[in-house]
């Protein structure tokens, strides 16, 4: 075999050889003779056959031989939980396995391992055991030096991690008693019962309470690099400040369109521009998206580490970017006054929302207004000194709130599936201490943008879908069937149904749902049930449409400045414009996309799970200041331990079952009830309650409440917060 074949290729031919009824598992020597790969290809064969792997399409034996996974063995990523137990997700099967405290054999928080199923299960969650360790996911922690004199241990932030970090004295970098440290792992304890893991620190980050230094652990954690290399930089510094002639030869000059950009007050990478006239009863609607992939060359330094970071990630004091700020604020930046390369999707939309035409086109903009969503907002309310301030796009303005309202309409009638929970806005002061937590709440101007940046997405990924090229979606899967089961019986406790019949349950079956809750006091529980049973959207080579949307196409194409598949789909778009789609430019992207489709899905949710992290930090340090303040909230949450209130502002904490009065309670898990034995108080999900603060540590993240003395004196009405 030539390991010179795309990648994709050569992982086919190597389970095409397993697939064969003659082969009896062989180690990797042994399939390079078979398969005739020459010496200095065999590392190439080596890697290979690890990434079939880690994708759960092979296994290795515990005698170190090769062969195709039987139907009671699957890989995948082990999920830590701070009880002990964990979760596997496997890309070879369509579930989640759950595996025993006393099965977890040694994994870690992260990682890669083959699992071996069990007999029975939990619940509707079968259950499996650890076999093997294939690669670790975690090679540092982030802790809490404790110094013991000749040694110490690293206690980890991360109650995912469950055992310290033995240290001894001469590897702890001089770090002072309870400093935050970064320490490398250099023993796993695997093996050696009773015995810690063992390790070196690598980086002192300061003391706990110094301004910064929380964060700055989380960012250190989740191993988000900070700093560019110098190679990035250098190339990034490069870059003219403005637009040349040069640059603009070719392209479709649209610098006479009147033309806006719409974000957020404090937004500096501006990535989105839109436009809008009538032709006739038609709207021509302008969707252009800054051209980064003009600036960032395929397999640069600048690439290579953009795809490294695969988005950047927003947290409360502070934003860590994918590109370099002096192309993300600068010439990438689609600045007001200035002329800017782009990519345009040009749409032709009916007075139904119909698409009569689109184009695709790179092009030479100049954006007029650079407006902020709460202009916006005030404009379409028709706030006076709004609209005498922007008078001359007013006009505009008011057809793109028809033509969003037509758009939305359109979206809601296929079946589209929408939720509104608030997402939290934190102000910091000088020295990053938390003063104030609100929802963040959307708007008509944030909706405007919403809804034509999804049809441009929509439109790209429908125009490559048919051309039958190598492609990068966004992808959402329709729900587990039996999740959607239990949601059924669930909703019946509330007198809703749902049509579970069909082999496929269609997103206008949620749909209804909410609309039937709407207004109603079960509201709050059944669109977060809802949500729970449904996957999460991940990036995909094929295009198995967008569940949530209701969207058979769909893709990220609007922001290439902060995600890289919306980059790498832009270089796409452009050798297609330029007729560059060749036999060769279709190979390269067959064997290059499916690793940057894994790559993307992985960052996203490692950019994710930091910004909640940090989210739920500052939270518990606002919390530290309110003990004993009394506050209103919904029950969010459901378990054997209690019940999770989450109040108006989204801090969201715990009210110990043992603190719920003098009578026993009980958590009925099918009903998600928490039951008194000998009265009849029952606590739901969505149920308001008026709680105190009793203890809040930032340190652990954690809030606890008690339910405030008067509460029951004092119940707060259905349906709406006492403060309103």
């Amino acid at each position: 075999m030539a390991v010179s074949d795309g990648g994709e290729a050569r992982k086919k031919k190597i389970i095409s050889l397993m697939e064969n009824p003659s082969y009896v598992p062989m180690r990797e020597k042994d399939l390079a003779c078979i398969m005739q790969v020459k010496v200095e290809e065999r590392p190439e064969l080596k890697r290979l056959l690890e990434e079939l792997a880690a994708e759960g399409k092979i296994r290795m034996n515990r005698r170190g031989r090769y062969l195709l996974p039987d139907e009671t063995s699957f890989t995948g990523v082990f999920t830590a939980h701070p009880k002990g137990f964990g979760f596997v997700e496997t890309e070879g099967a369509s579930e989640e396995f759950y595996i025993p405290e006393d099965r977890v054999n040694g994994a870690w928080h992260r990682d890669t391992v083959e699992v071996r199923l069990l007999p029975g299960g939990r619940g509707q969650r079968r259950e499996a055991e650890v076999v093997r360790i294939i690669a670790r996911g975690l090679s540092q922690v982030v802790g809490t030096w404790e110094s013991r004199g000749g040694f110490g241990f690293v206690v980890p932030d991360s109650n995912r991690v469950f055992a310290d970090l033995f240290i001894p004295q001469e590897r702890s970098k001089g770090a002072a008693d309870g400093a935050k440290v970064v320490a490398e792992i250099t023993d796993y304890g695997k093996g050696r019962p009773g015995k810690s893991p063992e390790g070196r620190i690598v980086e002192i980050l300061g003391r706990p309470d110094e301004p910064g230094v929380d964060i700055l652990s989380v960012v250190r954690e989740f191993g988000l690099p900070e700093a560019f290399p110098e190679r990035a930089e250098r190339q990034a510094a490069r870059c003219p400040g403005q637009v040349t002639e040069a640059d603009r030869a070719g392209r479709l000059d649209l610098r006479e369109l009147p033309m806006v950009t719409i974000d957020g007050e404090d937004a500096k990478d501006l990535d989105d521009a839109v436009s809008l006239s009538r032709e006739g009863e038609n709207y021509c609607l302008g969707v252009h998206i800054a051209d980064v992939a003009n600036y960032v060359q395929e397999n640069s330094a600048l690439d290579r580490e953009a795809l490294d970071r695969g988005t950047s990630v927003y947290l409360v004091d502070r934003v860590i970017p994918m590109l370099p700020r002096a192309l993300s604020n600068g010439i990438c930046s689609l600045n007001a006054g200035e002329d800017r390369l782009a990519v345009s999707c040009l749409m032709t939309v009916s007075p139904k929302g119909e698409m009569v035409d689109y184009r695709l086109a790179e092009t030479v903009i100049h954006v007029d207004r650079r407006m902020t969503y709460t202009a916006v907002a005030r404009i379409l309310e028709g706030d006076g000194e709004e609209c005498a301030r922007y008078e001359e796009l007013v006009p505009m303005l008011c057809e793109m709130a028809k033509l969003s309202d037509i758009l939305r309409r359109k979206r809601h009638r296929r079946g589209a599936v929408e939720f509104d929970f608030p997402e939290s806005k934190i102000t910091l002061d000088g020295q990053g201490r938390p003063v104030d937590i609100r929802p963040y709440e959307r708007n008509a101007a944030t909706k405007l943008i919403e809804d034509f940046m999804l049809l441009a997405n929509e439109t790209v990924a429908q125009h490559f879908y048919w051309m039958q090229v190598p492609f990068l979606y966004r992808s959402h899967e329709s729900p587990d069937p039996d999740k959607v089961h239990s949601l059924g019986i669930f909703v019946r406790n509330f007198g809703y149904s749902m049509k579970l019949g069909q082999e496929e349950i269609h997103p206008k079956e949620f749909q209804k749902l909410l609309e039937r809750a709407e207004g109603t006091p079960e509201e709050p529980l059944i669109s977060r049930m809802t949500l729970r049973s449904m996957r999460q959207a991940c990036y995909t080579t094929q295009c198995v449409g967008h569940f949530g949307l209701a969207s058979r196409f769909y893709c990220h194409f609007t922001s290439p400045i902060r995600r890289y598949p919306d980059l790498q789909i832009h270089r796409i778009i452009k050798d297609q414009i330029r007729g560059r789609l060749d036999e060769g430019r279709l190979a390269h992207y067959a064997g290059l996309l499916p690793d940057v489709a894994k790559q993307s899905s992985r960052t996203e949710r490692r950019a994710d799970e930091a910004e909640r992290e940090v989210d739920k930090l500052k939270k518990t340090e606002y919390m530290e200041g309110h003990i004993a303040e009394v506050f209103d909230g919904v029950i969010s949450g459901i378990t054997g331990w209690g019940l999770y209130v989450e109040l108006q502002n989204t801090v969201e904490g715990l009210v110990h079952v043992t603190r719920l009065g003098d009578d026993f309670f009980f958590y009925d898990e099918e009903a998600c009830e928490m039951r008194g034995t000998h009265t009849d108080v029952v606590y739901r999900l969505g149920q308001r309650l008026r709680v105190r603060v009793r203890f809040a540590d930032r340190f652990t993240k954690t809030i606890d409440f008690d339910l405030a003395e008067d509460a029951a004196q004092n119940p707060l009405p259905e349906g709406r917060w006492a403060a309103e």
